[in-house]
């Protein structure tokens, strides 16, 4: 007992120092703590202007759909310049001038850009999703790129005779023969009009629609549609497949 008696100046000292100590860390911790704060500056410019990128990407977002209304609008005009070319050369090849279909591959594929088109009455009579080659697509890159070569899974530019129907791997489809350049191989590389089950009816952009192997592939109710156009003209209908 008198020896613990002995000890007890000592242990009292001790924890009158820690205390101390933990007081003044404590005093320095919330000074430390005070300063860091009152020293927060506002972002700057630039920062701020990062911090609000979300309605920038809006804008962006708003003016390149505006853009696309507007390529639209400008290639549903420049469908009857193609039209009207188009029906002179129908006119003197022996094809059916009452009708043609026209595809402009500058449109996205998640819009409508194969159209009917009524060369009599000078007048778009329907409009559908098409899909292109999947050879066409470059990554990070909208506009396409086409090809007459074998194996190259692109899309070829240019007129196309409609011919005979047969029932392949798709079902109904129909055969086609290059009648330019650009696309005069089009039947040794097995290029037909067919549909195919994922092929929206609806438009689908910003999105973009499936891919092909290379032939304009378009949904199942278009292809019912196309094929009263098709076998009931007592002449060969014309596709053009432009850009």
């Amino acid at each position: 007992m008198k020896k613990a008696l002995l000890f007890l100046p000592a242990v009292i000292a001790l924890s009158l120092s820690v205390a101390a100590q933990t007081t003044s860390l404590q005093n320095t911790d919330y000074r430390l703590a005070k300063e860091t704060f009152s020293n927060l500056t506002p972002y700057s410019i630039s920062k701020a202007e990062s911090y609000t990128n979300t309605s920038t990407a809006s804008a962006e977002k708003d003016s390149s759909v505006h853009f696309i209304d507007t390529r639209y609008n400008n290639a549903v005009i420049r469908l009857r310049q193609q039209a009207v070319s188009l029906k002179e050369y129908a006119k003197a090849n022996q094809f059916n001038t009452d009708y043609c279909f026209l595809v402009d591959m500058w449109i996205p594929s998640g819009k409508k850009r194969f159209f009917v088109y009524n060369l009599k009455k000078d007048s778009l009579e329907s409009s559908f999703l098409v899909a292109h080659g999947a050879g066409s697509s470059s990554a990070g890159y909208e506009q396409l790129q086409f090809s007459n070569t074998p194996n190259s899974y692109k899309t070829s530019l240019g007129k196309y005779k409609i011919g005979n129907s047969y029932y392949g791997t798709y079902g109904l489809a129909f055969k086609l023969t290059g009648l330019d350049s650009t696309n005069s191989k089009a039947f040794e590389r097995a290029i037909v009009l067919h549909s195919f089950n994922y092929v929206p009816d609806s438009e689908t952009y910003p999105k973009y629609i499936c891919e092909s192997a290379g032939c304009p592939m378009v949904s199942r109710a278009c292809l019912a549609i196309l094929n009263k156009y098709i076998t009931t003209s007592s002449k060969p209908v014309l596709m053009w497949i432009y850009n």
